[in-house]
């Protein structure tokens, strides 16, 4: 002989198939809704139309990035050639020497230029960041690649519009006894590697401090 079910006894087993709409709003057994990017991802694993992404826009914009930067290598070259020491040279009738055998001047060149690379990788981290808080791998590769770029055309902007750079042509222009800058150059070449290094590292800083959260996930059934 069975009891009735009365309120004080509610139902803790699922209905079965077919008992019970499992899809009605007052059940709680039923699953929930699907959103729509979970859609697409579970279509795309079981064999379907592939996720679209944003992956296009991303690598787009990670060669406009480098481009802009690499430009910019132009304004550390010019900077780079005012504010670097000179290197004094004074020749006689055979030969070219220093000027100043003890001084420091080359190692001032080199350390100038990785001080403005420094500069210029933390000033173009925090524009990019500005522009494109989203962040991303594609937007640090390009980040990375115009400053190892802009670092190399700087370097050769210097060169080239700074002085002379035969150097014996020109201590015979100037004549035995006169002094004469010697021209650009950079003896360590590690020093190009500070811009990009630098902007990589800030860009990545940012993204991680300041960037976008990821929403996090809900379970698939929620407590009743």
């Amino acid at each position: 002989m069975t009891a009735p079910l009365t309120p004080s006894q509610p139902p803790h087993d699922r209905p079965e198939d077919g008992n019970a709409d499992s899809s009605g709003p007052d059940n709680p057994w039923r699953e929930p809704a699907r959103s729509s990017g979970y859609a697409a991802e579970l279509a795309h694993e079981e064999g379907g139309a592939p996720v679209p992404t944003d992956l296009k826009a991303d690598v787009r914009d990670a060669v406009v990035i480098a481009v802009a930067v690499a430009a910019s290598g132009v304004l550390l070259g010019l900077l780079w050639l005012w504010l670097a020491p000179t290197v004094p040279l004074i020749a006689d009738k055979t030969n070219v020497y220093l000027k100043d055998t003890e001084g420091e001047q080359a190692i001032g060149v080199d350390g100038t230029f990785a001080l403005l690379g420094l500069a210029f990788g933390l000033v173009s981290a925090v524009v990019v960041f500005l522009v494109r808080r989203r962040g991303g791998i594609p937007l640090v590769v390009g980040l990375a690649a115009g400053g190892l770029l802009g670092a190399v055309l700087a370097w050769k902007v210097g060169v080239w519009v700074g002085p002379e750079t035969d150097v014996a042509a020109h201590a015979r222009s100037v004549g035995a006894g006169v002094v004469f800058d010697a021209p650009m150059e950079l003896k360590a070449k590690g020093v190009l590697l500070a811009w990009p290094v630098a902007a990589m590292v800030a860009q990545l800083v940012l993204t991680g401090l300041f960037g976008p959260r990821d929403p996090e996930p809900f379970s698939s059934y929620e407590r009743v």
